[in-house]
């Protein structure tokens, strides 16, 4: 798995300002189950493992009194106790009291109690009177444990996140989610869809096939709770910011709410339960029994996973009921037959997701299997058929592929990772509008018109910023946002989709603007709304628009401008504006409506597809003539400024004549006080957030003293046990008395009873003080056997470097005088050094020698490296010196001294031997036939092969050659610079250049 990942995308280049905590994870956040993945710094993305090395965990709680659980320690506990386990949670994110899904979730789960929220209208769990949660609260519980498996595998603290969440979540639910997060603490960088990051998975790792032609790929997701198909187009853009770059860009979606794992779970689990009743060994009805059931359900999944593979299998529970073993031989065909209503809703998200996009199947090259339920070949069977394909894709992960896209997402949004950038254009599969009412005056009859304006379209691309113009408001007025058109959805869909308005905007301060800018022109009342990348909508701001002329003096004539800059130029001049003139201001949003530029720069980045042009602004302007001549008249005037410059550039002998120019325009913008009024589903407020927050933050504190208490008593247990066992092994016996043993073993018994009597249910602080008075009474007999077992290795240590340093101190004196680069105070401290530690050495052995193994050692062996330490660091200094050193510059031949005529006379007749001149410092020798006498730094470099006393200063004869004396004269100026590198007593390796490279995953 890391093979691939290391050739593609992610460059971990981590930014100094971010080194406490750079890591971010992922979530893919199921109904059943969830994947966690995280990217830190020299580890690319990859998958985090949980307590009990699973790739992927249960989403899952258990809450008992005095006891919380999660994952498959919850798993375990939904069979015995199935009341204090909550699952599925995201069926209830968003979802009112009376939605047909929360009775769906109270008709699977009976054994849980809904209660409605007086407030919000939505539910909660009630357990007893001091246990009542929100399934907001629920799941970030369960997120906070995600996030405590992720950074218990990064070994670092982690806050940013990127969750998953189903195409098909609303705004309701998307906000549901964040609350959750908020809750648990966790700061979400984006809530991406969970087909969206399979699409951007999918990509990143096959972005050398991208090219400018589109590619067509449906992916087909059927999860534990859902189904989805997406179909996504991939093919390189070009944008001003990042270049030719791959985009992925979402075309259709269709989803089916109910069909998934899940049901074929519930299935399966009822046609066992009526095989049990069947076989009448009990006069009880098994499906009144909530544990009985409970158990059913796990060998139904269990049972589903083997009939993928097996054409039959047989099921068994033991003590299913009243002690009552249960068998019974289910086959596929019976399975099929149980979800054949199912198996035939496989086809419905396809031909959904075709009719979005507006495709045929021949325009799609590859259907793409992705979620675990895609596994049961019947659902392939019937998936194949629909697509009419010769085969189903099969070359992603089908499990772990959203969160591996999520965690690139993660690492693109975080500020301490660079990747290289994939371009993700997601899509809004609801359509939005805004709704208002006008009064209309016909024949003397005052009516209400109700008028709508299209917002954002299904399937159109987000992130993306609109703005809407009011253009016949002049006082205060209210707009609603609501749900579009959503008639592609089934009747069923449409009575679990929950409230189809969204929010009423209340504009206050509008009438007062008007009243301002009596003078100015208005160009209308402008909303600012953006939908962000986790999907959600949001109003910016809401303005009131009014434009001034802004009159302008005559133009001055080419001469007298000339001799005002002459003036300025030598008189000097002012850098401020003059007084009292207006700087003329150009209106971004000057074109008249649905002109695709009054939102320009805010959808700068969108610019490269012309339906983003054409979709940026809708007018709520009722008059259609009206804009179209606003429009002829603006671009008119536009042609006419062009020709004005344009014959200005062809005739400049005409400027002294007077011209009619087009008048220069001032925007004014006064902002608009906006209330918001939630109608979907209310928030909670401040107040029930900061509660939240503290129940479950009161959890954790509890858990994690419980787990403290535990941790300490696990290890007074195991100090008890193994301290006993290590009294009577040999390496112990021989350091204790016998009167110390008594005492120990007295001691451990006594804690021993304690334990069985008082232990558990003593505090964490009078057990770790047990164990602290344990640990104590056994100090002296541990360190002992501690150090008799260090003596043999640090003492051999301490005679290796004795023998190098000595024999590092023998080679340094036989350096000849004249090339000697250490001090007479230099070699004496390093023999100094070693006879002190040699001395005292032998005089601590030997006094050790003399005391027995019962008395406390007087050879430590913190203090043998002490002496290492100080040895090590005195042959390091001589040895970076030595490595350093610039070799000694002789006298000239002309000023020679008798002693340098000696050793002259001394050299061979082959080898002469001249005093450095100016050619020795960098010029060129006039006589090449000249040698040179260097002395090199101990090291491979200098011999060319591998010595076998490479602390010796060895002397070398160069021939002093152009090339030789360049490279001799760069040495000694790179041997100018202090030493930086630490040397061993060893052989020098070779100093190789450190190369920076940046990995890419």
């Amino acid at each position: 798995m890391l093979a691939p990942i290391a050739l593609f995308c992610l460059i971990l280049t981590v930014l100094p300002s971010h080194t406490v905590t750079v890591a971010v994870m992922s979530v893919d956040l199921g109904s059943e189950w969830m994947k966690m993945a995280i990217v830190k710094p020299g580890v690319p993305m990859e998958i985090v493992l949980n307590k009990e090395s699973r790739r992927k965990t249960p989403a899952i709680v258990c809450l008992k009194e005095n006891e919380r659980l999660f994952g498959d320690s919850a798993l375990g506990v939904s069979v015995k106790n199935p009341k204090t386990v909550y699952r599925h949670l995201q069926i209830l994110l968003g979802k009112k009291h009376d939605n047909l899904q929360v009775a769906l979730y109270q008709k699977r789960f009976l054994e849980h109690q809904l209660q409605k929220d007086p407030m919000r209208g939505t539910v909660y769990f009630k357990n007893s009177e001091e246990m009542q949660y929100t399934p907001e609260e629920l799941l970030g519980m369960v997120l906070n444990y995600s996030r405590g498996l992720a950074q218990d595998f990064a070994e670092q603290p982690i806050k940013d996140a990127v969750i998953t969440v189903p195409a098909f979540f609303n705004q309701a639910e998307r906000r549901a989610v964040l609350q959750a997060a908020q809750m648990a603490g966790l700061k979400v960088l984006q809530l991406i869809n969970d087909n969206t990051a399979v699409a951007l998975n999918y990509g990143v790792f096959r972005r050398k096939d991208i090219d400018n032609t589109a590619k067509n790929v449906m992916f087909y997701d059927m999860g534990s709770g859902s189904t989805t198909a997406t179909i996504v187009t991939y093919q390189t853009v070009k944008t001003k910011e990042s270049g030719t770059q791959p985009q992925l860009q979402i075309r259709g979606v269709g989803f089916d709410r109910g069909l998934g794992g899940f049901e074929m779970d519930l299935r399966l689990r009822d046609h066992l339960a009526k095989l049990f009743n069947e076989q009448k060994k009990s006069k009880k009805d098994v499906r009144e029994n909530h544990r009985a059931m409970a158990k059913l359900l796990k060998e139904a999944q269990r049972l589903k996973t083997v009939l993928s593979a097996n054409v039959d299998f047989m099921a068994q529970v033991e003590g299913l009921m009243d002690d009552i073993d249960f068998k019974a031989k289910v086959t596929r065909a019976e399975f099929e037959k149980l979800c054949a209503d199912l198996f035939e809703r496989v086809p419905g998200p396809v031909q959904d997701a075709l009719t979005a996009a507006e495709m045929k199947l021949d325009e799609i090259e590859q259907v793409i299997l992705v979620g675990g339920s895609t596994r049961v070949p019947k659902v392939q069977e019937v998936l194949l058929k629909a697509v009419r394909k010769e085969e189903l894709g099969k070359n992603i992960n089908a499990d772990e592929a959203a969160a591996m896209g999520a965690v690139y997402q993660a690492a693109a949004l975080s500020k301490a990772f660079k990747v290289k950038p994939f371009l993700v254009r997601d899509a809004t599969v609801f359509p939005i509008q805004v709704e208002f009412t006008r009064e209309t005056e016909e024949d003397g009859i005052k009516t209400l018109k109700q008028n709508k304006r299209v917002l954002f379209q299904r399937m159109a691309p987000y992130p993306q910023r609109k703005v809407i113009t009011f253009n016949r408001y002049n006082d205060d007025f209210a707009f609603d946002i609501n749900y579009g058109d959503l008639s592609f959805l089934s009747q069923e869909d449409i009575s679990v989709f929950g409230s189809l308005n969204l929010t009423t905007v209340k504009l206050s301060g509008v009438g007062s603007s008007f009243q301002k800018h009596a003078d100015a022109e208005s160009k209308g009342i402008k909303a600012h709304f953006n939908m962000d990348e986790s999907g959600l909508l949001l109003l910016d701001r809401v303005e009131s628009v009014f434009e001034t002329i802004v009159e302008e003096k005559e133009e001055e004539s080419t001469l007298t401008k000339l001799g005002n800059t002459i003036s300025t130029l030598f008189g000097g001049g002012s850098s401020e504006p003059a007084p009292n003139v207006t700087e003329p201001i150009q209106d971004e949003e000057e074109a008249p409506p649905e002109s695709g530029q009054d939102d320009k720069d805010e959808s700068q980045k969108d610019k490269d597809t012309k339906e983003m042009q054409d979709d940026s602004e809708k007018s709520a302007a009722e008059d259609e003539g009206q804009e179209k001549t606003e429009e002829a008249g603006s671009k008119a005037d536009t042609k006419e400024e062009k020709d004005g410059e344009k014959s200005e550039n062809i005739e400049p002998e005409k400027d002294a004549e007077k011209k009619v120019k087009p008048q220069k325009k001032s925007k004014i913008s006064e902002d608009i006080t906006v209330e918001l009024v939630i109608r979907d589903i209310l928030d909670p407020t401040s107040d029930e957030i900061t509660s939240s927050k503290k129940k479950l933050q009161d959890l954790t504190d509890r858990d994690l003293a419980k787990h403290e208490r535990e941790k300490t008593l696990n290890s007074l247990e195991a100090f008890i046990f193994e301290t006993q066992d290590k009294l009577y092994q040999e390496d112990y016996q021989l350091v204790v008395s016998e009167e110390e043993k008594e005492q120990i073993s007295a001691k451990l018994s006594e804690a021993s009873e304690w334990m069985d009597e008082d232990g558990y249910t003593a505090t964490t602080k009078q057990l770790k003080e047990k164990l602290s008075q344990l640990k104590s009474l056994c100090k002296d007999v541990f360190f002992r056997v501690e150090e008799r077992r260090k003596w043999p290795d640090r003492l051999a240590a301490l005679d290796s470097m004795l023998n190098t340093s000595s024999f590092f101190l023998k080679s340094a004196k036989l350096i000849p005088e004249d090339d000697q680069i250490f001090t007479e105070v230099e070699l004496n401290m390093l023999e100094k050094v070693i006879n002190e530690t040699t001395t005292w050495k032998n005089e601590t052995v030997s006094e050790q020698e003399k005391r027995t193994p019962k008395e406390r050692p007087v050879l430590l062996s913190k203090d043998i490296e002490s002496k290492l330490a100080l040895l090590d660091r005195e042959v390091n200094y001589l040895l970076n010196k030595a490595k350093f050193a610039k070799p000694k510059a002789k006298a000239k031949a002309k000023n020679s001294t008798s002693s340098d005529k000696s050793s002259k006379a001394n050299n061979t007749a082959e080898e002469k031997v001249v005093s450095p001149t100016e050619e020795s410092t960098g010029t060129k020798s006039e006589n090449p036939e000249e040698v040179q006498q260097v002395v090199v730094p101990p090291t491979e470099e200098s011999t060319g092969t591998e010595s076998e006393n490479p602390e010796e200063v060895q002397q070398v004869v160069v021939p002093p050659t152009e090339e030789s004396t360049d490279s001799v004269v760069h040495t000694d100026t790179d041997s100018q610079s202090p030493p930086t590198e630490e040397t061993t007593t060893g052989p020098m390796e070779k100093t190789q250049p450190e190369n920076h490279i940046e990995d890419e995953l």
